[in-house]
C-alpha cells in the first residue's frame, strides 16, 4: 500500500539525493552546508517515491530482526554518533593471540605506548597489534530460515577458536573499528579500505567486479535477469555488506534470497518501541506496542518506495533467479522466492543508502563560524584552527568542508585519478599510510583491486600477480569525532589527546613507500612537536567539529529503541537449546528517542572508560537495561 499522510510531515526535511550540480569546492575547509550531496544516478528506473525510501531505509537500518540470530542491526555497530563504543567483547587480533570478551579500561589506551610520547623515537613502554572491532555474530552454520521468525535455524560451529573459551563461543569481532555512517554519503568509497565501490551492483560490495545478473525486473508480464549498475552508491555498496557476512551479521552460508524471504515476512520493526515524535518513522509508529502500524509491512513499505517492475510479478524463481516452470506465488517451500524477496538486496541497499544520506551534521559551532559568526569558536578553539591548517598540515588529508580528501569533492578537484589499480585509473584519492601500525598487520586498500574486490591471500602472496602492499586506509572525516572514538582503523587510541599525541611525534611506525610526497607515510605526515598549549588547542578546535544534534540525538539523528550486546556472560550458556557451545549474552539497552531529542548528550569512549556519566548525566552509557524481548 501507499503511505499515508503521515509522511508528508516528514517529507520536506528529506534531503535532495541526486539533486544539484557536482560538488566543485575548493581545498579549504568551510560550511559543510556549501556542498551539495552527490548525484544519484538513474534514481527513476529503480526508485518510485524518495520519502517511502527513507522511510524503508530507516527501519531497515534500525530493526534488530535483520542479523541470523534476529538480535542485531546495522545499528547495533553504529547507534553512538554513527559508530560503536561498547568496551567488553571488542578486541580481534589477526595475527596473535588476544583476550576473549575483554573489558577495556583506559590503562589499555593507546596500543602503542611509549616513555615520551612526543617522540617516536623514545623507549616503547608496551605494544599490542590487537585491533578495537565491534562484536558481531557467533561462529555459526546457516540451515534455513523460519519464515515469520527472526530466529534461523542454525548449528554451532568450533572452527575458530579465537573466539572461544573454556569450549564455549563469544561473539566474533570484526577487524577493524566500526567508522561512522555519519556524513558517510561524502565519500567516494566506503570502509577502510574503500571495498565498497562507488558503483553498486546489487548483492555485493564490489562493483564492476561482480559480473552477475543481481536483479529481476518484469518486461510484459516476464521476469528476465537485470545487471544492476548504479553509480555515485558507495553506501549502497557497503549496506549489503555485513548482513550476509558470517562474522558480522550472518550464520555462515546465509544468502541474500533468504535474508528476503525472512525480512518481508516480518512486521518492521517488531521488537523494538519507535518514538511517536520520531523525525522519519513517527507517523508510522504504533503508539500502542512496539513496531510500526499493522498497515505498514516490508512488502507495503517496498512498493511504495520501489517501481513496480522490480515486485508486481507473481511468478517464483529459484535462489539463482531461475524461473520455476508454472510456480506462481505462493511458495510452497523455502527455496522458492518471490521477485521481491530475489530483489531484496537492491531494496536494502537503496534504501539503506537513502536514509544514511540524511545523516549530514552541518550545523556545528565551525559551520557557524564559518558562515560568517566570528563569536562560535573561542579564541583557542580559532588557534586550534591555524594550527589545523598551517604548522599542523591536518588539511592536507582531512580537506574540504568534509574533513576528508577520500570524498567526491577531493575527486572533483583533482579531475583525475591521484592513483589508480590494475590500470582502471579508479581514484584512491583520500587513502594514505600514517603509521598507525606496521604495514603487514593490515594491508588495508593493498588488498583490493582497483575495483574495491578484495584479493584473496594466496593471489596477495603469489609472484607476479601481487598487488601493492601499502598500508593505505581512507581518511576519515572529522567532524563528530568527540563521540566516535576509539580511534583509527585499529581503535588503538581512546583519546583526542592521544591522537593529536601521535601525530604530534609523526606516528607510531612511520616507514618509507607510496604513502605520501617523498616516500613518507602520508602526506605532511611528520614530527610536529607541539607544544602541550598547541596540543590542548587542536584538541579544542576538534570538539568544535561537533553538531548539537549529534550531541543529543536530534533529529535526524534520532531513533527507536535498541538493545546492544555488550559482552559474553561466561557462567552461562545460550538458554536456546540449538546452540549448545555459545554463551550467554549481555545486552545494554539504547532508549528511543524523537525528534527533540535527549536532554544530556552522548558520553565519549573516553568517559565510558572512565564511568562517567552514569549518574544520569550521559546517555548510552551501557548501564540502561534491555527492554526488547
Amino acid at each position: 500500500m501507499r503511505l499515508g499522510k503521515g509522511i508528508a510531515i516528514f517529507a520536506a526535511s528529506v534531503l535532495a539525493w541526486g539533486q544539484g550540480p557536482p560538488p566543485q569546492r575548493p581545498p579549504n575547509q568551510g560550511s559543510l552546508k556549501t556542498v551539495a550531496l552527490p548525484q544519484f544516478t538513474n534514481a527513476s528506473k529503480y526508485i518510485q517515491d524518495q520519502n517511502a525510501l527513507v522511510v524503508l531505509g530507516k527501519a531497515f537500518f534500525w530493526d534488530m530482526q535483520t542479523a541470523s540470530d534476529g538480535r542485531m542491526a546495522c545499528a547495533t555497530c553504529h547507534f553512538h554518533g554513527g559508530a560503536d563504543h561498547r568496551i567488553q567483547n571488542q578486541i580481534d587480533n589477526a595475527i596473535a593471540p588476544f583476550p576473549v570478551n575483554q573489558i577495556l579500561n583506559s590503562d589499555e589506551f593507546p596500543f602503542h605506548l611509549l616513555v615520551n610520547t612526543n617522540d617516536n623515537r623514545s623507549p616503547v613502554v608496551s605494544d599490542r597489534a590487537d585491533v578495537t572491532g565491534s562484536q558481531g555474530m557467533f561462529r555459526r552454520i546457516f540451515a534455513d530460515i523460519v519464515p515469520g521468525s527472526a530466529a534461523e535455524n542454525g548449528s554451532d560451529a568450533a572452527d575458530r577458536p579465537a573466539f572461544s573459551v573454556a569450549g564455549r563461543n563469544v561473539r566474533q569481532v570484526t577487524i577493524r573499528n566500526a567508522p561512522t555512517v555519519i556524513n558517510a554519503v561524502f565519500n567516494y568509497r566506503n570502509f577502510w579500505d574503500g571495498r565498497a565501490s562507488n558503483i553498486f551492483s546489487g548483492l555485493t560490495p564490489y562493483g564492476v567486479s561482480d559480473p552477475a545478473m543481481n536483479a529481476l525486473v518484469a518486461n510484459n508480464g516476464q521476469l528476465a535477469a537485470e545487471l544492476v549498475r548504479v553509480e555515485n552508491s558507495s553506501l549502497a555498496s557497503q549496506a549489503v555488506g555485513p548482513p550476509a557476512n558470517d562474522q558480522e551479521m550472518a550464520y555462515s552460508g546465509r544468502t541474500w534470497p533468504k535474508i528476503g524471504k525472512k525480512m518481508l515476512s516480518l512486521a518492521p520493526l517488531a521488537k523494538q518501541r519507535v518514538a511517536p515524535d520520531d523525525s522519519v518513522l513517527g507517523a508510522l509508529a504504533n503508539q500502542a506496542g512496539p513496531g510500526l502500524l499493522p498497515q505498514y509491512t516490508y512488502q507495503s513499505l517496498v512498493q511504495s518506495a520501489f517501481q513496480p517492475p522490480y515486485w508486481n510479478s507473481d511468478q517464483l524463481v529459484d535462489a539463482t533467479g531461475n524461473l520455476l516452470a508454472g510456480r506462481k506465488t505462493p511458495a510452497a517451500n523455502t527455496n522458492e522466492f518471490t521477485q521481491s524477496e530475489f530483489n531484496f538486496a537492491v531494496f536494502w541497499g537503496l534504501a539503506i543508502q537513502a536514509y544514511e544520506a540524511t545523516l549530514v551534521s552541518d550545523n556545528s559551532r565551525f559551520d557557524q563560524f564559518s558562515e560568517g559568526n566570528t563569536q562560535a569558536l573561542t579564541a583557542q578553539e580559532q588557534t586550534g584552527f591555524n594550527i589545523f591548517r598551517r604548522n599542523g598540515g591536518c588539511d592536507n588529508c582531512h580537506s574540504g568542508a568534509e574533513f576528508t580528501a577520500a570524498s567526491f569533492s577531493s575527486i572533483a578537484r583533482l579531475g583525475v585519478a591521484q592513483r589508480g589499480r590494475n590500470g582502471v585509473g579508479l581514484p584512491d584519492t583520500g587513502f594514505f599510510r600514517t603509521g598507525v601500525r606496521p604495514v603487514a598487520e593490515d594491508i588495508g586498500l593493498g588488498g583490493v583491486d582497483g575495483f574495491g574486490n578484495p584479493l584473496s591471500i594466496a593471489v596477495q602472496q603469489s609472484g607476479g600477480a601481487q598487488p601493492p602492499v601499502d598500508g593505505l586506509f581512507m581518511t576519515p572525516s572529522l567532524r563528530n569525532v568527540e563521540f566516535t572514538g576509539p580511534y583509527f582503523h585499529d581503535g588503538g587510541q581512546a583519546t583526542l589527546e592521544q591522537v593529536v599525541d601521535f601525530y604530534s611525534r609523526g606516528g607510531d611506525f612511520p616507514a618509507p613507500g607510496p604513502g605520501g610526497p617523498g616516500g613518507g607515510p602520508g602526506p605532511g605526515i611528520r614530527r610536529l612537536n607541539l607544544s602541550p598549549d598547541d596540543r590542548a588547542a587542536l584538541t579544542a578546535f576538534l570538539k568544535s567539529l561537533s553538531d548539537d544534534r549529534v550531541r543529543f540525538e536530534q533529529a535526524p539523528f534520532d531513533h527507536p529503541e535498541l538493545c546492544v550486546p555488550v559482552g559474553g556472560d561466561m557462567t552461562q550458556t545460550s538458554a536456546d537449546p540449538r546452540f549448545p557451545l555459545s554463551v550467554a549474552d549481555k545486552w545494554a539497552g539504547i532508549p528511543r528517542v524523537g525528534m527533540n531529542g535527549n536532554m544530556v548528550p552522548l558520553q565519549t569512549f573516553d568517559e565510558l572508560l572512565q564511568g562517567i556519566g552514569t549518574d544520569g548525566s550521559r546517555a548510552h552509557t551501557l548501564t540502561d537495561a534491555c527492554a526488547v524481548p
